[in-house]
């Protein structure tokens, strides 16, 4: 086998960053991504990894190493325009923005996915504390819903492709934002006493209460519903990694649902790993209703 070399050595190595990254930070999401198909999941790497730079530059490593907010708030900034460049000149000296950017030019990641993304990572950079009900949508759109654009995006060259329709938009949509929401409910403390944000509208975190847990919970139930109907319409290998994924936050949700809500702004909630385990065997299996 002829080794690679020049750009292909190059892009394969910034690949394996990505796929570091991704095995480094994330459980339930990475997990669910080894039943993906081996390009695909590569390519979901890439898109995980930008999207875990940009969340450290805000939530913590950043400001542990010593940057006030507004050199935080100029990093951020900084690896957006890097990475529209990279966009549009299919390089950037960055490995982790290199690997993204060859992958939105290989399945279709635009500009108009990017901005909104970055726009609701600067709301967190510039110490936004509390959000509204407007602010919660524009956020969770930026935070959660456009990277499920961008992961449909990749699922959509699996084998022969599938042509993506506003069924499919709506259901990588919500299932970003079911996501968000379970997170935003399992990480309530650390939000509030090491980040000081309340992203939930309506809440008082020292006074949450079952309403309020059951109102986000139902907004759960009610993406993951959208978002099942549109994962039956994916390619194979990428229906059984969302739908795992789909189950394990789902589970989630469902562990959030019986736990009080005094508890959950104690501790964080999460699924036992038999239990991960379980749900990942069934999908692979095709065994997770839709």
């Amino acid at each position: 086998m002829t080794r690679p070399s020049g750009l292909d050595l190059y892009t394969r190595t910034a690949r394996m960053s990505s796929a570091r990254v991704i095995g480094a930070y994330s459980t339930s999401f990475g997990l669910a991504s080894r039943l993906l198909p081996r390009d695909v999941r590569g390519r979901v790497a890439d898109v995980y990894a930008l999207v875990r730079v940009a969340d450290e530059v805000v939530d913590g490593p950043a400001t542990e190493a010593g940057l006030p907010a507004a050199d935080c708030c100029a990093l951020l900034d900084e690896l957006e325009e890097e990475t529209l460049r990279a966009l549009a000149r299919g390089f950037s000296a960055n490995l982790v923005v290199h690997a993204f950017a060859v992958t939105a030019r290989e399945t279709g990641i635009g500009e108009e996915l990017l901005r909104p993304f970055f726009a609701s990572m600067r709301t967190d950079a510039e110490g936004t504390s509390a959000f509204d009900p407007d602010a919660y949508r524009t956020y969770i759109h930026g935070s959660a819903e456009v990277v499920g654009s961008m992961c449909l995006r990749v699922f959509a060259t699996e084998g022969a492709g599938v042509r993506i329709d506003e069924e499919l938009e709506e259901g990588a949509r919500r299932l970003g934002a079911a996501f968000q929401k379970v997170n935003f409910l399992r990480d309530l403390r650390d939000d509030v006493e090491r980040l000081g944000r309340v992203y939930l509208p309506g809440v008082d975190p020292v006074h949450f209460t079952e309403e309020d847990k059951n109102r986000f919970v139902q907004e759960i139930d009610d993406d993951l519903a959208v978002a099942r109907r549109a994962i039956v319409r994916l390619p194979p290998g990428s229906r059984r990694a969302t739908s795992a994924a789909a189950a394990l936050f789902g589970e989630l949700n469902d562990r959030v649902r019986q736990t009080p809500a005094d508890e959950l702004r104690r501790r964080r909630i999460s699924v036992p790993t038999p239990t991960k385990v379980s749900l990942l065997t069934r999908a692979a299996l095709g065994r997770v209703p839709a």
